[in-house]
C-alpha cells in the first residue's frame, strides 16, 4: 500500500476542479479557487528561489488573508516546516519562537514591525506585499507545482505555552497530516462530511496560527466552501458577521458564544443562514450549551481537544438529541481516536471511573520541537497523556472534570499559573505568589492572583499589572490581584489555592 501524495495535494485537487467557484471573500474583494492556487504556486516558486524548501524552516507571521493562507500551503508544497506564529507575543516570546531553526519569516504589513526584523536574527525576512527591509514574494510570475514533502520530516509546528513559561512547538509529520481527520478527505468520517458541506460559507478570523481555525479553513476549502473574512462594521463580530454575510459556518470559543446569546437576548439579529457552529476551546456550562441550542437551532458542535492532539472527541446535535445528559458532556470520542482513563499509577480504570485521560490516533505530535524531557513527560507507547481528568461512561461519552495541569484558558490560549507566580515573586514587594483559575463569563476563564508582601512593602497591583503583561503577554495579566497576610495549606502540606479563591471569591475580589 502506497502512501498518499503529501500535504497539500488534496487541497490543490480540490482547487483545480472548480476553478471558478469562490475561494476567499473579504468585503468586495473575491478570489477564485483557481486565482488562490495561482498564487499559492508563484508563493511556492518565490520561496524555492530564496533557498526554501523539504526540511528547512518557514515562520508564518501574517494577517488573515488569502495571501496569508496561500503562503502556508505555498510552504507545505515545498515541503517545508511550517512554524505557525500567532499575532501579539511579546518582543522576548517572538525571539523565543523565531529561534527554534528558523530559515525565513514571512510576514505582512500588519505585522512586519521592527521588533519582528529584531527577533527575526539571521532568519530572512519575506512578505506579502511591498515592506521596506522585506523581499516581496508576490512580485514572483514562476510557479511550482509538484509537492515535495517527504512524509516524515516534520511539516508543522503549533505552538502552545509552556510551563516554563516559554511557547513549546508541537511537531506534526507530513504523514500526520496525510492521516489528520480534516485534511485529507479520504480521512473523513460521516460527521466530517456533514461539516465541510455545512461550511459554505464559513467566517474566518482571529489568527491562521490558531490549529483550531487552520482545521477548519482547510476542511472549508476542501468542501468547495467559501471561507470569508468578516468586515468590521463597528458592531460586535457575532451575532452581525452572520446576518451580514449569510455565514453557514463558524468555529467559536465559548466565551465568544455566551456573548452572542447575551446580544441575541436584548437585540435581533438573522442567524437562520447558520448550519453549523463549533464551539470550543473552553468550557461551557450546560446551561448555557442548552441556551445556544435553543436559540440557534440544532446546529451546535462542542468538541474537545489540545494543540498536541487536535480533536479528541465531539459532541454533535445527534448526541444532543439521543442522550439525556449529553449538554454536560464532550461528545463522543472522534472515531480516530482511543481513549483511556488511567489512575496514577497508569493504569486503565473501569467506565465510570475519574482518572487521567491519555489518547491515541494517527495525528498526534511526535514531540515538543527540540523539548526531549517534555516530550516524554506526555508521550508513552503511542499515548499522549493530556493531563486532563475526565471519565467515560456506558454510552462513550467523555465528562471532564478537571486539569491535573495548572493551566487557566483565557479566550480558548491556554495560560500557565507557575511563570505568572514566578514573575510576579520576582518583584522586590512580593514575597509570595499564587494563581489561579475562576470561570468568567467573558473570557472563559480568568487569572486571579494572590500575593503575600514583603514585610513593610506595599506592592502596587498597577505595577504588577505592567510587569505580567510586558513579559508574559496581555492573556496573562491577572483580573485581580488580592493581597493576603496568610496562605491555607492543603493536606499534603502545598498551598491551597482553591481554598484562596473559595476565601476571597471569586465574587468577593475586586477587579483591577
Amino acid at each position: 500500500m502506497h502512501d498518499d501524495p503529501p500535504f497539500p495535494y488534496p487541497v490543490l485537487e480540490s482547487l483545480r476542479k472548480a476553478p471558478g467557484d469562490i475561494a476567499f471573500e473579504h468585503g468586495d474583494r473575491l478570489v477564485s479557487r483557481g486565482e488562490l492556487l495561482d498564487l499559492i504556486e508563484r508563493l511556492a516558486a518565490a520561496l524555492r528561489d530564496k533557498g526554501l524548501g523539504p526540511g528547512r524552516g518557514v515562520a508564518l507571521y501574517t494577517g488573515v488573508s488569502p495571501e496569508g493562507f496561500a503562503a502556508h500551503m505555498a510552504a507545505h508544497l515545498l515541503g517545508c516546516r511550517v512554524l505557525c506564529v500567532r499575532p501579539g507575543l511579546t518582543p522576548r516570546l517572538l525571539a523565543h519562537v523565531l529561534g527554534m531553526e528558523v530559515d525565513a519569516v514571512v510576514a505582512d504589513a500588519s505585522t512586519a514591525t521592527p521588533d519582528l526584523f529584531t527577533a527575526a536574527g539571521p532568519a530572512a525576512v519575506l512578505s506579502l506585499g511591498p515592506v521596506e527591509g522585506a523581499a516581496d514574494l508576490l512580485t514572483c510570475t514562476d510557479r511550482v507545482t509538484e509537492c515535495m514533502g517527504r512524509m516524515d520530516d516534520v511539516a508543522l509546528l503549533t505552538f502552545t505555552s509552556g510551563s516554563t513559561g516559554v511557547p513549546k512547538g508541537c511537531a506534526f509529520t507530513y504523514r500526520g497530516l496525510a492521516a489528520h481527520w480534516s485534511w485529507n478527505p479520504r480521512n473523513w468520517t460521516p460527521m466530517a462530511a456533514v461539516v465541510a458541506a455545512s461550511f459554505e460559507r464559513f467566517a474566518v478570523f482571529g489568527t491562521l496560527a490558531a490549529s483550531v481555525i487552520l482545521d477548519y479553513v482547510v476542511l472549508c476549502v476542501l468542501g468547495g466552501g467559501t471561507a470569508v473574512i468578516p468586515v468590521d462594521d463597528g458592531r460586535p463580530l457575532y451575532p452581525y458577521a452572520i446576518e451580514r454575510h449569510r455565514l453557514t459556518g463558524t468555529v467559536m470559543a465559548a466565551p465568544r458564544l455566551c456573548q452572542m446569546l447575551d446580544v441575541l437576548r436584548e437585540e435581533k439579529a438573522d442567524t437562520s443562514s447558520l448550519r453549523v457552529v463549533m464551539v470550543g476551546g473552553s468550557p461551557i456550562t450546560p446551561h448555557r450549551l442548552a441556551e445556544a441550542v435553543e436559540r440557534l437551532g440544532p446546529v451546535v458542535y462542542h468538541g474537545y481537544g489540545m494543540t498536541e492532539g487536535s480533536l479528541i472527541s465531539m459532541l454533535t446535535p445527534a448526541d444532543l438529541a439521543r442522550f439525556p445528559n449529553a449538554t454536560a458532556s464532550a461528545g463522543l470520542a472522534h472515531p480516530a481516536v482511543e481513549i483511556s482513563v488511567r489512575d496514577e499509577q497508569g493504569r486503565d480504570l473501569p467506565t465510570g471511573h475519574t482518572g487521567e485521560l491519555y489518547v491515541r490516533s494517527p495525528y498526534l505530535m511526535t514531540s515538543y520541537w527540540n523539548q526531549p524531557e517534555e516530550t516524554r513527560e506526555v508521550l508513552h507507547d503511542g499515548w499522549l497523556r493530556t493531563r486532563d481528568l475526565g471519565h467515560l461512561d456506558t454510552d462513550g461519552l467523555l465528562y471532564l472534570s478537571g486539569r491535573i495541569r495548572d493551566v487557566i484558558l483565557v479566550h480558548a490560549s491556554v495560560v500557565y499559573a507557575g511563570p505568572i507566580e514566578r514573575l510576579l515573586a520576582t518583584h522586590p514587594t512580593v514575597a509570595e505568589a499564587y494563581v489561579t483559575a475562576a470561570p468568567d463569563d467573558r473570557t472563559g476563564e480568568a487569572v486571579h492572583a494572590f500575593i503575600v508582601p514583603v514585610p513593610g512593602r506595599t506592592p502596587d497591583p498597577a505595577a504588577l499589572t505592567t510587569l505580567v503583561r510586558a513579559e508574559l503577554g496581555a492573556d496573562s495579566v491577572p483580573k485581580t490581584i488580592t493581597t493576603v497576610t496568610d496562605v491555607p495549606v492543603a493536606p499534603s502540606g502545598k498551598p491551597d489555592k482553591r481554598a484562596l479563591l473559595a476565601q476571597y471569591g471569586p465574587e468577593a475580589l475586586g477587579s483591577l
